[in-house]
């Protein structure tokens, strides 16, 4: 894998939650800014995959008792809320 360097430019905030981050994962500021970008990447696309958009909903909210078993329904659910929003 080939890492090219950017250059970003943080408040003095911004940086404070980064160092403060990455001294408590024990991670560089590097990896928390990659890992900020994925899980970005992951909630950007959630709009797209019915998957996500099930999960989206949940968070924060009780989950429904059924969801072991009846996931296909839940997830076509989902799909249908998709597909009605585009």
């Amino acid at each position: 894998m080939v890492r090219e360097p950017i250059q970003v430019y943080l408040t003095t905030d911004e940086r404070k939650e980064l160092d403060r981050l990455a001294g408590e994962e024990g991670i560089s500021r590097a990896e928390v800014l990659r890992r900020g970008i994925r899980s970005y990447a992951l909630e950007a696309a959630a709009g797209e995959s019915p998957v996500f958009n099930l999960i989206s909903d949940l968070k924060g909210s009780d989950w429904p008792a059924d969801l072991g078993s009846k996931h296909d329904e839940h997830l076509a659910r989902a799909h249908e809320q998709t597909d009605a929003a585009e």
